[in-house]
């Protein structure tokens, strides 16, 4: 659900969040609309989500060059000039009731602009000649370098008011690109909701992964694992189904293949712990932040006979500790809680001001 219209009345700062407009949310797009949903219900404070995309026109030229084989530009990422607004989105994501901004227009009294690291570098164009206040959201430390001009993107990351990130990866990420940048950083935190109680009732012999995460990886362990299962156990792919879908699923199943690969810090595995499954896998390196024994099995990645090995290990084990992943649980909801999110980003909206 989409909320246009907003007063300005008594409004101290209007934040304002960078998207990409593709057509399938990403767990990036999630977060940002779940903040600025937050943002928007406290006093004094308004919330925008801006969609761009790349112009016709742009895709048009670039799909010619490749033709021709011209190669009149060889600076990588989206330019300030291929890009756009989108004045009508009309994909409905989430269910999150978000104010949507048709266009690139700001005003530098008001607006504080948030950019995520993969449009970092269009800082220069869009925000910094027109003096306006921004923040890099920087939600997987593996993508900063979103662009080949190390000048332009220094200059971005340099001019930003504030770097975002969730999680001790990120931030080792860009200590390691940006060293003298360590006093700009600032945590800030997403929250997972958990709307059942009796997160072990109604469980089945259900293993679910989803098949868009590393598919060589997935298939040849889903391969290797269907030879080997016992009775009554199968495994379904959670790829392509809508969030309600995952949900359920998720609140079904027992165990949870994790195939992240360089992520900030990988919603999916977190989502199915909290839906009280078993996690085996990848930590995508961002989620050794909570990837602990009992409910998460580290495997390395492209391990994919120990993969197999550990989850027939945790079926076999799987109704044991049921007490000592109750006490873990607790700790994880409580570090992924609605009120851990909303404490950090007003942390966050106190240093704006």
């Amino acid at each position: 659900m989409y909320c246009t219209g907003y007063s300005n009345k008594n409004l101290v700062k209007n934040i304002i969040y960078l998207c990409n407009a593709e057509k399938g949310a990403s767990g990036g797009a999630k977060i940002i609309y779940h903040h600025s949903e937050i943002i928007n219900n406290l006093k004094n404070y308004k919330s925008q989500v801006i969609h761009i995309r790349k112009k016709r026109t742009a895709k048009w030229k670039n799909s010619i060059k490749k033709r021709l084989k011209i190669n009149l530009n060889n600076e990588t990422g989206w330019q300030h000039n291929d890009i756009e607004a989108l004045k009508n989105f009309k994909y409905n994501w989430f269910s999150n009731k978000v104010s949507i901004k048709n266009n690139l227009n700001f005003n530098h009294q008001t607006d504080f602009v948030i950019l995520p690291e993969i449009f970092a570098h269009l800082a220069d164009d869009l925000l910094i000649k027109k003096n306006i206040k921004y923040a890099i959201f920087v939600q997987n430390g593996y993508s900063i370098i979103s662009v080949n001009n190390e000048k332009k993107l220094n200059k971005a990351y340099s001019n930003a008011n504030f770097i975002l990130s969730y999680s001790k990866d990120i931030t080792q990420c860009i200590n390691l690109t940006f060293p003298k940048l360590k006093t700009k950083i600032i945590k800030i935190k997403y929250s997972i909701e958990q709307t059942r109680k009796d997160i072990f009732k109604n469980k089945k012999k259900l293993i679910t992964y989803m098949s868009r995460k590393l598919p060589q990886h997935s298939n040849h362990v889903i391969s290797f694992l269907s030879k080997q299962l016992p009775k009554g156990w199968i495994v379904k792919d959670l790829n392509n189904i809508s969030e309600k879908d995952v949900y359920k699923n998720l609140s079904n199943s027992k165990i949870f293949l994790a195939f992240s690969n360089l992520e900030g810090l990988p919603l999916p595995p977190v989502e199915a712990a909290l839906a009280g499954n078993y996690v085996i896998g990848y930590t995508g390196e961002g989620g050794k932040d909570y990837w602990k024994k009992p409910i998460f099995t580290e495997v390395y990645s492209g391990d994919i006979r120990n993969f197999v090995k550990q989850v027939l290990k945790k079926i076999s084990e799987v109704n044991i500790n049921k007490n000592l992943k109750l006490k873990q649980y607790k700790k994880l909801a409580k570090e992924f809680s609605k009120n851990n999110e909303i404490l950090h980003i007003k942390k966050f909206l106190k240093n704006i001001l």
